[in-house]
């Protein structure tokens, strides 16, 4: 079974509820109706029951009356959502009248459903840009206890099984944070390694700290940025498999790690890829997408207390249903924290 089947397996056997706020756009509708038809999530679809009623009809998704659809217009909840809203951002400056706005925006709504207890993840990004997405979540939900960067990780699925956990790599950043600090890149690392854990079923993530050089071959300030984040994710996770700073080739091939890190854990058996920069991750990840031969699903959100995961606008049917699989996955990973 490949992994993105193991995911949706997993998923099935203890569906969680995730909240998709764009409820009247076309891929996320019709990607809701084939979840609720395997029984992957349980779903609250936000937007008009009328209209998406309508759209369901149009479509001939036969599925989607087996989600809750709530109007954020008008609902039970609306004033308690208001008021939990007020409670968190009236030290921001936010108004009760303001509030009240506020709860109306889907993304704005889905995240207080999350917050309260009454979703265990959101999915939205397919109409909505990734700030937009981001900005509710961050003000909402927050970032985990001890972690004040969010980021992005993507899953890299190859054929050639002889490449971290049999074919399965996590890299991060690609998403979010264009420049880590030191600190924010050893965050990065425990996040990732724990989307590794969560998502990816890989139980020990073996981190390389990635760079243009290897145990010192090189010298250049970005170089001590990396190994002095190595020193820092030791620190915030003792227990962690990690080490850096290492090139790709010493992470990956056994042969290389042993030449160029000999007595090294990690080099030559990394299946989690952390590099100094979105730049260099995000280009990374597209290469190896459209050069190699594997696929890449994500990216995924880490750091945030609750899953919140944002899409591509040009994503397809099929990234959503991925991603909502995927968020079920960290939702689960949450609860046993």
């Amino acid at each position: 079974m490949d992994l993105i089947s193991e995911i949706i397996a997993r998923a099935k056997a203890n569906p969680q509820c995730i909240v998709l706020p764009e409820g009247t756009e076309e891929r996320t509708l019709k990607a809701a109706d084939q979840i609720l038809k395997e029984g992957v999530a349980k779903l609250i679809i936000l937007g008009n029951p009328a209209e998406i009623k309508n759209l369901a009809n149009q479509w001939e998704l036969t599925n989607i009356d087996k989600a809750t659809i709530v109007d954020p217009e008008n609902h039970a909840k609306k004033e308690e959502y208001a008021n939990l809203l007020f409670e968190l951002r009236k030290s921001k400056g936010l108004t009760i009248e303001a509030a009240n706005d506020l709860v109306k925006n889907p993304l704005y709504l889905g995240c207080l459903m999350v917050k309260n207890g009454d979703a265990d993840g959101q999915l939205a990004g397919a109409r909505n840009t990734t700030g937009d997405v981001l900005r509710p979540a961050l003000q909402i939900i927050k970032t985990l206890p001890g972690i004040t960067t969010v980021s992005g990780g993507m899953l890299l699925v190859t054929k050639k099984h002889n490449l971290g956990k049999d074919g399965v790599l996590v890299i991060s950043d690609v998403a979010v944070t264009p420049v880590p600090t030191t600190e924010q890149l050893a965050q990065i690392a425990v996040c990732t390694a724990q989307t590794a854990k969560a998502v990816a079923g890989i139980e020990s993530p073996k981190v390389a700290m990635l760079s243009f050089s290897t145990k010192g071959s090189a010298k250049h300030e970005v170089v001590d940025k990396v190994v002095e984040a190595t020193r820092l994710a030791k620190e915030m996770a003792p227990d962690l498999d990690v080490d850096g700073e290492l090139q790709v080739d010493a992470a990956l091939v056994p042969s290389v790690g042993e030449k160029k890190a000999p007595g090294s854990k990690i080099a030559g058996h990394a299946d989690v890829l952390v590099v100094p920069s979105l730049e260099v991750g995000n280009i990374s990840y597209k290469l190896a997408e459209r050069l190699g031969d594997l696929d890449a699903v994500g990216p995924i959100l880490q750091g945030m207390a609750k899953p919140v995961n944002d899409l591509s606008r040009g994503c397809s049917i099929d990234d959503i249903y991925k991603m909502i699989a995927i968020t079920s996955m960290q939702a689960m990973a949450a609860k046993n924290v």
